[in-house]
């Protein structure tokens, strides 16, 4: 997979979400179509999301381990690689030395 590095003509909200005592920290983006995203970091920990909207995040830097809710096993994934989640649900996602760089894609 390809990283996306940048996105052209953009709307970014410059007001950023902060979770988990700044260990998450996220912009939304909207792009011209209407399609919106957030690009964000996490910091080494080990936190728990929920999720409205089905999401694929997709790794820019950094890796992280991720259990999807009801599931058993931890999934290691890096930059180039992403995951999805289900909308309506969890996910686990463990961050380890160096901090996990990403874009979400909602819907």
């Amino acid at each position: 997979m390809v990283i996306t590095a940048t996105f052209d003509g953009v709307t970014v909200t410059t007001q950023a979400n902060v979770y988990f005592d700044g260990k998450c920290v996220s912009h939304g983006i909207q792009l011209a179509d209407g399609t919106k995203k957030s690009v964000g970091v996490i910091l080494p920990a080990t936190l728990t999301f929920n999720t409205g909207a089905p999401e694929i995040m997709e790794g820019v830097a950094g890796s992280c381990r991720v259990r999807l809710k009801g599931e058993a096993d931890w999934k290691t994934y890096g930059a180039g690689e992403s995951f999805d989640v289900p909308g309506n649900s969890s996910f686990d996602i463990e961050v380890a030395g160096e901090p996990y760089h990403y874009i979400c894609h909602f819907g």
